[in-house]
């Protein structure tokens, strides 16, 4: 089909979109920012690093493109990668904020984070959904998912958080892939050979007729530049991450123990009574919960003994003037893949409105009167299942990242606080919006994109083969120290691990949070101290150098 927009390249689908003759690539592969992380690892880079961005008009209005190459490692987000997306909208945001209009468009062709450089993609594909969030106060902020690679990971999340997405019908969108998903949770979860269950289940007709994505067009690049033309014209907004009452409502009329086949959710999603959801402060309980770092520290920073919520898996109240907000195991929990700490669908809708209630209730305070959010972060993944993925985990998780990331841009000082796990799509929705990143010196801590095995598996690696490789690169460590060498903590708390609880370890933390929160008066509510602190800028072991070149070059090349 020599129309197809499918079968283009990166940059083909680029200039495809905008008008012929107004064209302008930005850090393209003559400036050879390549990955610095990728040649330790006996990869082979690129000269753009898999991501193409394209200045021009499309119908005459002017547009930003951003396209990612799904033939380059998956089109997985690394430093450089993400770096480039990020720098790219935050100068649109800038023109729109000084009254330039100017649309964003993003071409979805990505497993999500770039395992070879974990850390390092899970760090920027948060800092993508902070600018997609305020964007969209601006502009539409349009996705286009063509196929080939689909929406997955963490960038399925970015794909919930767009204005309005469009796609073939050869392309599918999730958070999990099956053979993660297989790898996890066992074949009888999911069996990743099982190809037609998995093309009805996360192909665009069935995520179109259950609100995933917006729009499916023909395979034809005439038809994309319509469908974006219209989209924008219209100023189109589905508003997903906004939806959580008709989720939790889904939930609620939802029986976990029971199977879903595809027909079974249909019906269910078209019957959905919505009800308002709003979350009570945790309680005092008599019992015990299940046992977590996470639960040990929201008890000990808001006084509330064996602390009970009507969402057992989720404790929020307010204390010493600040909302502290954990997502805790529940061994008994009625949906079985969020019984030790994942966040699953109800985690993300029920932290999101919390949060949103937060905003409404101190919208019209000024900054520096709005309550401070502590985000306990004990989370070892999302969710692996099959009913999560055919529901949309990616919207849950989107749904409570947006919410944090709006509080933060409405000025409420947002601080992580990490005694325990913090690992992929859990991570992303819970702690990686906050301001400061605050965490215990506990080697203990996981921190990082996908467990070993799934890891070693889509890596196509033994588990001996990624640990070796963690030597050289620090975004590919699990623990919380190496983590530390990327420049995105602001303190690691020495001397307290995460089941302590004497009163020198609390006061330890507790003064931390103070400080924590004391360096963010006056400054910037955005997610800039992770690439402009010393050890980011100057750290021997990699920081966010690449990201500040990128940064650098961005900022010459975006004006001429």
């Amino acid at each position: 089909m020599s129309n197809s927009f499918v079968e283009l390249h990166a940059r083909q689908r680029a200039l495809a979109l905008l008008d012929q003759g107004t064209t302008r690539e930005l850090i393209g592969p003559f400036d050879n920012m390549i990955s610095p992380h990728l040649e330790p690892q006996n990869i082979v880079p690129e000269a753009d690093d898999g991501i193409v961005i394209m200045k021009g008009q499309l119908d005459g209005k002017d547009s930003v493109v951003i396209a990612i190459e799904g033939t380059f490692q998956g089109g997985g987000i690394g430093e450089v990668s993400g770096a480039k997306i990020v720098s790219a909208l935050e100068h649109v945001l800038a023109d729109n904020e000084a009254g330039h209009t100017e649309y964003p468009i993003i071409i979805l062709d990505t497993g999500g984070v770039r395992l070879q450089e974990a850390n390092y993609g899970l760090l920027s594909i948060s800092e993508i959904h902070n600018m997609v969030i305020a964007l969209k106060q601006y502009v539409p902020v349009i996705g286009l998912v063509p196929g080939r690679v689909g929406s997955f990971g963490g960038m399925s999340i970015t794909n919930a958080l767009l204005s309005y997405v469009i796609g073939t019908d050869k392309a599918r969108i999730g958070l999990n892939g099956p053979e993660v998903i297989e790898q996890e949770a066992g074949v009888k979860e999911w069996d990743a050979s099982d190809k037609n269950l998995i093309w009805n289940t996360l192909g665009t007709k069935q995520r179109q007729a259950t609100g995933i994505i917006d729009e499916v067009v023909d395979d034809d690049v005439k038809a994309f530049r319509n469908a974006i033309s219209a989209a924008i014209n219209e100023n189109k907004d589905s508003h997903r991450d906004q939806r959580g009452d008709f989720y939790l409502s889904l939930l609620d009329q939802l029986d976990p123990a029971k199977p879903l086949d595809i027909e079974g959710y249909d019906k269910l999603f078209k019957a959905v009574e919505v009800k308002a959801h709003h979350l009570a402060a945790a309680a005092s309980g008599s019992k015990t919960g299940t046992k977590s770092r996470g639960r040990n520290w929201f008890e000990l920073l808001t006084g509330i003994k064996n602390a009970q919520s009507d969402v057992p898996t989720v404790l929020q109240a307010q204390a010493d003037g600040r909302q502290y907000i954990a997502i805790v195991p529940d061994e008994n929990n009625r949906f079985p893949r969020v019984r030790h700490g994942e966040v699953g669908l109800q985690e993300g809708y029920t932290v999101a409105s919390v949060v949103n209630d937060l905003i409404k209730a101190d919208a019209d305070k000024p900054a520096d009167q709005k309550t401070p959010i502590v985000i306990v972060v004990d989370v070892p993944s999302q969710a692996y299942g099959y009913k999560e993925e055919l529901i949309g985990i990616h919207m849950s998780l989107a749904s409570a990242a947006s919410a944090y990331a709006r509080a933060r841009q409405a000025g409420h000082k947002v601080v992580s606080f990490i005694p325990g796990d913090a690992v992929s799509g859990g991570f992303l929705a819970q702690g990686l919006q906050s301001n400061r990143l605050v965490a215990l010196d506990d080697l203990d801590i996981t921190i990082q994109a996908m467990s070993k095995a799934s890891s070693a598996r889509i890596t196509q690696r033994t588990i001996a083969e990624l640990e070796e490789a963690t030597k050289h690169v620090p975004a590919m460590a699990y623990d919380i120290e190496n983590y530390q060498k990327l420049g995105s903590l602001y303190n690691l708390i020495k001397g307290v691990k995460g089941y302590d609880s004497d009163e020198k370890s609390v006061s330890t933390v507790k003064a931390a949070l103070d400080d924590a929160f004391k360096s963010l008066d006056g400054v910037k509510p955005d997610l800039s101290f992770r690439y402009t602190n010393d050890i980011a800028v100057n750290g021997e072991a990699g920081g966010r150098k690449a990201t500040n070149k990128v940064r650098a070059l961005m900022d010459a090349q975006w004006y001429k």
